[in-house]
């Protein structure tokens, strides 16, 4: 259920900048990036040529986490954030405003904007940092942004440890601003002075508060959020003794409570996005016992390694091996580092930890990796862990970390029958020009943890996702791609390869549908079909009804029309999946020489005569005949 990311190339990661990914996996482990606000279905960060990253996005709702399946870019060692405690299942919103409306915001300032704010959902406030033009300018300009830092210290004044005075949504309020001027600063404008000093007060007015570090439910998930905000307004130098506090402090008591621990993980983003604010660096060389904090912290935790915990040491591991690439830190972190390796192993129990460490130095101090022990690190890791070779056909291979001799004969037969569905479904006339991909190797590690632990170090790619397709190249001889997945045991507890189906559609689709690789693939908005034929053709090859999917379909959010435009900066998992599905599923069905003349263009990378033919020739025609066969749809004529 993953698309196809971005090529590895130079073109690709030019053309498809992600700096921040954080739709929430609520699958089986904690996932990357740490976990930002409340219940929101929006993921991407805006795009901007900056060496800062984005603030962190507002998290997906659990009912939409069921995977992360968007597509990301390759990421150097230096951008992929730590990993992220998985979105708590049990969120809920403050009672409030029933209906939530952008202008109800927009329309006003000073006391009127903080008591719109007060009284709202956070689930309402998720949906601001999506905005933009005017709107963007109205909610957040510096004037807005002051008069809310304000209310923070204000309100901070007399916080009780929980949210009965609304700080949690001043506090999500503020980072929304963050987010949204990073990536629209011509519309929002820029902030100065005024706001760095509002936000400091009121930050230092929370954190002086007799109950900010309460180890309580009710407080963990405000703390969390005001440690994020540390980050988004740039103040990580000023917070240190936050996440130190944070960092020394935890202990056993805080794992009862999800918003304390996800307050004690969140404290690694404030060192990692540390490294692009100078006075940060200026304040750790300062005080050098930032850097043993976070090695102590990996040590006296050595006992979560293993556990659904480990993250937390994987991540400080991460962030002391982070200080090698200043040269300034070197002579102290390296035998930290190397401290912290010897009491890991690349493979087994501690192997998050030794994984994470050796990664660090490995990407910033490659020329002593013999003191380390991390030469040749993809490759010897590699081979450690993918021990499992099997030829399905001279097209098709899989390497994986464990498989029986029954598992790899089920997973080639299920994917040579594919084929003969998918071009029945497709009716191609084989591959599309200039593709020369003739092999394609499926990577399955044994579980999420495993993908996590080893996918990236290995093959270079973000792993906050359920399965990554690469497609590389293909029109380059030689070209392998591949795509890698983990083993997700099915209900009853037999063996599945997760997204199996829906991965080896994106290979297919990219060889017969769509000319060019990823980047050229997305010159226009075409996800609803990427990810909407993949949803179509797993679900229906397998004969399994979409629960989910029919479900949507009862509620009607989006007109097709709508669906056209679904892109990765504008979408949620809902919209990417099961409503690309519900759209692709009534193109075939009802127009299915529409779809023809769509693939028609799309097989000869005629991207803008696609878009123009969804656009204005189908435009909005089949809005409302789409509603009515979405009444059929949730009827049971969706069912597989």
């Amino acid at each position: 259920m993953n698309s196809r990311p971005p090529t590895l190339t130079a073109r690709a990661r030019a053309l498809i900048t992600a700096l921040v990914v954080c739709l929430g996996l609520a699958l089986l482990t904690p996932l990357g990036g740490p976990a930002a606000a409340a219940d929101s279905g929006t993921d991407s960060a805006p795009r901007k040529a900056s060496s800062r990253p984005a603030p962190q996005p507002a998290t997906p709702t659990p009912a939409n986490a069921e995977a992360d399946r968007q597509a990301r870019p390759d990421k150097d060692v230096s951008d992929r954030p730590p990993l992220r405690i998985a979105p708590e299942k049990k969120r809920s919103a403050k009672g409030g405003a029933a209906e939530c409306r952008v202008s109800d915001f927009t329309s006003k300032t000073g006391a009127a904007l903080v008591e719109q704010i007060k009284k709202s959902e956070t689930t309402c406030i998720n949906t601001l940092f999506t905005v933009t033009g005017t709107d963007a300018r109205d909610l957040f300009r510096e004037e807005q942004m002051v008069t809310v830092a304000n209310a923070l210290r204000d309100t901070a004044a007399n916080y009780p440890g929980d949210n009965s005075t609304s700080a949690g949504q001043v506090v999500l309020y503020l980072r929304a601003g963050y987010y949204v001027q990073w990536g629209n600063e011509d519309q929002v404008g820029e902030y100065g002075p005024a706001l760095k000093s509002a936000i400091q007060g009121g930050l230092d007015a929370f954190y002086a508060s007799s109950h900010a570090f309460d180890v309580t439910d009710a407080n963990g998930d405000i703390l969390n959020e005001a440690v994020i905000l540390i980050d988004s307004a740039q103040e990580n130098d000023r917070y240190l003794n936050v996440t130190k506090r944070l960092l020394t402090d935890y202990d056993a008591s805080y794992d009862e409570f999800w918003g304390m621990v996800a307050a004690v993980n969140s404290t690694f983003t404030v060192y990692f996005r540390g490294h692009q604010v100078p006075a940060f660096l200026t304040a750790v060389k300062a005080d050098q016992s930032n850097l043993t904090i976070l090695r102590d912290f990996a040590v006296k935790h050595d006992d979560l390694l293993g556990t659904d915990r480990s993250y937390l040491v994987y991540n400080a591991g991460r962030e002391l091996g982070r200080f090698l690439q200043h040269a300034d830190f070197k002579p102290a972190v390296g035998p930290l580092a190397k401290e912290l390796l010897g009491r890991s192993q690349m493979t087994g129990r501690t192997a998050r930890l030794w994984v994470g460490v050796a990664e660090m130095t490995d990407a910033y101090d490659k020329a002593n990796c013999a003191e380390y022990g991390t030469c040749d690190l993809a490759n010897r890791v590699r081979d450690a862990v993918l021990t499992v070779k099997h030829t399905c056909s001279d097209s098709l291979k899989i390497a994986a970390q464990q498989m029986t001799a029954e598992e790899l004969a089920s997973s080639c037969d299920s994917l040579a029958k594919q084929d003969a569905f998918f071009h029945g479904v497709a009716k191609d006339n084989g591959p599309v020009k200039d593709d020369k991909n003739t092999q394609l190797e499926v990577v399955a590690f044994n579980s999420s943890d495993d993908y996590q632990t080893y996918a990236g170090v290995i093959f270079g790619i973000d792993t906050n996702n359920g399965g990554m397709y690469l497609e590389g190249n293909p029109a380059q001889e030689g070209n392998l791609p591949r795509f890698i997945a983990y083993e997700q045991p099915k209900q009853d507890g037999s063996f599945q390869i997760w997204n199996l189906n829906h991965e080896y559609t994106h290979y297919l689709d990219g060889r017969f549908n769509m000319y060019g690789d990823f980047a050229e693939n997305m010159k226009t908005p075409t996800v609803m079909w990427v990810e909407g034929f993949a949803e179509y053709i797993s679900y229906s090859y397998r004969g399994v009804t979409y629960d989910n999917a029919i479900s949507e379909a009862g509620k009607k959010t989006y007109r097709l029309s709508t669906l056209f435009d679904t892109t990765y900066e504008n979408t949620n998992t809902t919209r990417t999946y099961p409503w690309g599905y519900l759209a692709v599923r009534y193109l075939l069905q009802s127009h299915p020489q529409d779809v023809a003349t769509l693939l028609g263009h799309y097989r000869v990378g005629e991207w803008d005569a696609a878009r123009t033919f969804l656009t204005s020739t189908i435009g909005n025609r089949y809005d409302a005949d789409f509603d009515a066969w979405l009444d059929r749809c949730a009827a049971g004529n969706c069912d597989a």
